[in-house]
């Protein structure tokens, strides 16, 4: 806003052509009066907002008046503070096999002296089948039905006007979801039960899981805003992300503390022996209850601030080469398959010289740790180039710059240079992606080189559906391999990158990482283990995920998922290429352990299917039935279902008030707040800043005319 410029025009209107001072007063005395009236019907109406979409509610007390444990915020007021909302979370994992039940429960705990909607906008993983949740009063539980979005949010909105207690779960990504928790008394605990299903990653002889516990604030490309949005989170809706809001919850200022604390515990029964299980970032305790299972805890105080990865080992000998795990739900026959291919070397195996493109983000999100890590790897896999190899470096944030206009040999004067350049890569600015995918795939020359883009980046941004259209329909002969970097990548964008780019993903959650990640990673690239990967069944209709195989890499199994026609489908055939020569292997599917929630992850991967080709633009309205139908029919949270509860007692006055708090996210370790928001943003839920620069304007622009009134006199 042009201050100077607002001053000259105020001036210019008053500039009355007259000599008589008395009126000269009157007209200023009147245009400031109007002046003064309006700002004062303004400020009351931003009040009247901040009051509804503010969490601090409530009155302001000093830290000797607080007699429990409470969740407590500054004010601008030195020693009092307001209480809000208090959120705990509690994760119960069962893993079985190639399979994980999660159960998430969240504590609403109204530390108001008002009745409260909160609304927390949180992740899960981006391969979970959320598929039931409960609203848990007292001793009261009511379950949740899913429901077309829509008709879900009208149920929740009419219960939430009739004082009655309810519940919304919402998806905004496949890894990002909104809870709404509706009428929560003065000093009152409401619990909201949400639990889903997932299949495990298996990879190098090593199975894993990753909670994500928060969400990276996200970069909002885009400048036309758009209406019609009620989310109550600082993003502003752009044409190219027109639900900004739903998915930038509001993050806590470093400076205020820790919030919204999480217990995690694990029982895993792998199946196998095991020689090791280990939490990758926090500190767990593990007891041995049987030679294949185990009992883990988070110990010491944890904070939802970082992701969770837990990772186990089979004893040496024991490592599976296949598993199918089967399920009957609703007449029909569902498994799940993996197939873990021979590690056999190639005798023909010949390094193919590659042409590597790595784009760097360098936006403010990467500050901190994460910086140090990219520029660690990328430093190590510009080392790995050989002579025969030719390469380039693309960084961006909200510009796009190139280490060389065109792909340069990768000999030792050219790497030298390019780890000097690394050196001196800072964080800063946004996260505009889409230029620099240009910059990567736009121009591609004819050779025989293999082409490999290697994209490093925390995927914090909100516009995943236009990079992948983008990647689908520009990939060209390239492939594109994604390396998350940070505590708490967006792991959806990460994965659905490299899937459009027939790639890999590599997460790096640690500086001490980098250099094994990045060998493994290396190590692959160099040739695909297996190629032009086909399934032959020996019955029709088998609907399989994923219907289109990509190429694997060393190390990597081939997983199925497939809904039968027959109760046995007797025998299948994989077929692939080993290089130049066939592979192939014949399972008999027979003797498969018996495991549910097979249904409901199959249909997770037909959802996701169909969401690829939905954000991609092709038949939108008929992909939306069909995900309709596929969610309804298999009770499944979705883009187009949700799941809602309702309390049938109403326990809010109608006459009594009810305001909206957004529940605060803690910012993803190792993130510097200034660099993601600016060093003059206020935290947001710390002040009304907005509320004192107006006042500050209005005094301003009032002192301006004022002055001008009498210096015209």
């Amino acid at each position: 806003m042009n201050f100077n410029k607002l001053f000259r025009d105020a001036r210019t209107h008053l500039r009355f052509r007259t000599s008589e001072r008395g009126r000269v007063l009157k007209v200023g005395s009147i245009s400031l009066t109007a002046l003064l009236i309006l700002s004062v019907i303004i400020l009351m109406g931003i009040h009247k907002v901040d009051r509804t979409e503010n969490i601090y509610a409530s009155t302001e007390v000093r830290i000797s008046d607080v007699e429990s444990p409470t969740l407590l915020y500054k004010t601008d007021k030195p020693g009092l503070y307001k209480k809000a909302v208090a959120l705990q979370t509690d994760v119960d994992l069962k893993v079985t096999g190639m399979v994980l039940r999660g159960t998430v429960t969240q504590t609403y705990s109204n530390e108001t002296d008002g009745w409260l909607e909160a609304v927390y906008v949180f992740p899960l993983p981006e391969n979970s089948a959320v598929d039931y949740m409960k609203l848990r009063i007292g001793d009261r539980i009511i379950e949740g039905q899913i429901k077309e979005k829509a008709q879900a949010k009208k149920i929740y909105e009419t219960a939430k006007r009739e004082g009655k207690k309810a519940s919304l779960v919402e998806q905004e990504r496949p890894n990002i979801f909104t809870t709404s928790v509706a009428n929560i008394g003065p000093g009152e605990e409401v619990d909201v039960i949400i639990e889903y299903q997932q299949d495990l990653h298996y990879e190098d002889g090593k199975f894993s899981f990753r909670f994500p516990m928060v969400i990276t604030p996200r970069f909002i490309p885009g400048t036309t805003q758009v209406d019609g949005f009620d989310g109550t989170g600082w993003g502003v809706n752009t044409a190219d992300v027109p639900d900004a809001e739903r998915i930038t919850p509001p993050v806590e200022h470093p400076s205020a503390g820790k919030i919204n604390p999480i217990n995690i515990k694990v029982e895993l029964n792998a199946g196998f022996p095991l020689r090791r299980v280990e939490s990758l970032y926090h500190e767990i305790e593990k007891v041995k209850l049987a030679p294949v299972k185990y009992q883990i805890n988070l110990i010491n105080d944890t904070y939802a601030d970082k992701d969770f990865v837990l990772e186990w080992e089979p004893e040496v000998g024991k490592e599976p080469n296949a598993a199918l795990f089967t399920e009957e739900y609703k007449g029909e026959n569902y498994i799940f398959l993996m197939v873990m291919p021979p590690n056999e070397v190639k005798a023909e195996d010949i390094r193919i010289p590659r042409e590597t493109i790595f784009i760097i983000d360098t936006s403010g999100s990467m500050d901190g740790t994460s910086i140090q890590q990219a520029r660690k790897a990328l430093s190590y896999a510009v080392e790995q180039l050989q002579p025969e190899d030719k390469f380039n470096i693309i960084e961006f944030n909200d510009y796009t710059r190139k280490f060389s206009a065109t792909s340069i040999e990768a000999n030792p004067e050219n790497i030298k240079s390019a780890k000097k350049y690394i050196e001196n890569l800072n964080s800063g600015g946004g996260t505009v992606m889409l230029p620099a995918l240009r910059a990567a795939l736009e121009v591609q020359e004819e050779s025989s080189r293999v082409r490999q883009v290697i994209f490093m980046t925390d995927g914090a941004v909100g516009n995943e559906a236009q990079l992948f259209s983008y990647i689908k329909y520009n990939l060209g002969r390239s492939r594109l391999f994604t390396i998350g970097i940070g505590s708490a990548p967006n792991s959806h964008f990460m994965t659905q990158s490299a899937d459009f780019g027939k790639g890999t993903f590599t997460y790096i959650g640690s500086i001490n990482e980098v250099e094994e990640k990045m060998k493994t990673l290396f190590s692959k690239l160099e040739n695909p283990y297996l190629t032009e990967i086909q399934v032959q069944w020996n019955e029709s209709g088998v609907e399989m995920y994923p219907d289109n195989i990509p190429d694997l890499y060393q190390g990597q199994p081939v997983l199925l998922s497939a809904k039968l026609q027959n109760n046995d489908a007797g025998k299948i055939q994989v077929t692939g290429k080993r290089g130049t020569k066939n592979w192939k292997i014949d399972l008999n599917l027979e003797g498969g352990a018996a495991k549910s929630g097979l249904a409901k992850l199959w249909a997770r991967k037909k959802i996701q299917k169909l969401m690829q080709e939905y954000n991609t633009g092709n038949n939108q309205d008929m992909i939306r039935e069909q995900v309709l139908d596929t969610a309804l029919t298999y009770h499944l949270v979705s883009k187009f279902t949700s799941l809602v509860a309702v309390d049938v007692t109403p326990s809010r006055p109608v006459e009594e008030d009810l305001n909206t708090a957004a529940v605060p996210t803690n910012l993803p370790e190792g993130m510097n707040y200034e660099k993601v928001f600016g060093a003059q943003q206020l935290p947001q839920t710390g002040t009304a800043s907005k509320l004192y620069m107006i006042i500050g304007f209005v005094m301003l622009l009032a002192a301006a005319l004022l002055k001008t009134v009498f210096l015209r006199g």
